[in-house]
């Protein structure tokens, strides 16, 4: 066997590996303890996104003040946004206090891999219907 071919295609099957990986991305939320329900809606939303796309998402609340005080607070508050994303994603560690801050970490049910291949399928046929759409018009003008 050609040793040259060989190492030519060894490199091709790396370079595809590496194209199919998925890197796992964390995106961070930062939300007071005094967040508006619109507010936390907005910031809620921000996390479905983030985990319907399949990455992980880092949430944080900031104290300030006499906030620092009161750090069930934000306790409650993080454990109140785990239960509105649990159909999307799982706790991947606990709330923890890191001085002024408290930290907890979510991580999505899916794989990134999967929730792109998801989203290309959804492309795919609303590409599809949108062709058909364009088919039936033309059909009915002539």
């Amino acid at each position: 066997m050609d040793y040259g071919k060989f190492k030519y295609e060894s490199a091709m099957k790396a370079r595809e590996a590496r194209r199919n990986q998925a890197h796992t991305i964390i995106k961070e939320i930062k939300l007071r303890p005094k967040i508006d329900p619109h507010d936390y809606e907005t910031k809620k939303g921000h996390v479905v996104r983030f985990l319907k796309a399949g990455d992980k998402v880092k949430v944080t609340i900031m104290f300030r003040g006499r906030e620092q005080s009161r750090p069930e607070l934000g306790f409650r508050l993080l454990q109140r946004l785990a239960e509105d994303v649990t159909e999307l994603g799982f706790v991947e560690s606990q709330p923890k206090q890191d001085g002024r801050n408290m930290i907890m970490v979510i991580g999505p049910h899916k794989k990134k891999a999967e929730a792109k291949a998801e989203k290309a399928a959804a492309r795919a046929t609303r590409d599809d219907d949108s062709v058909d759409s364009v088919a039936d018009a033309v059909a009915a003008e002539e």
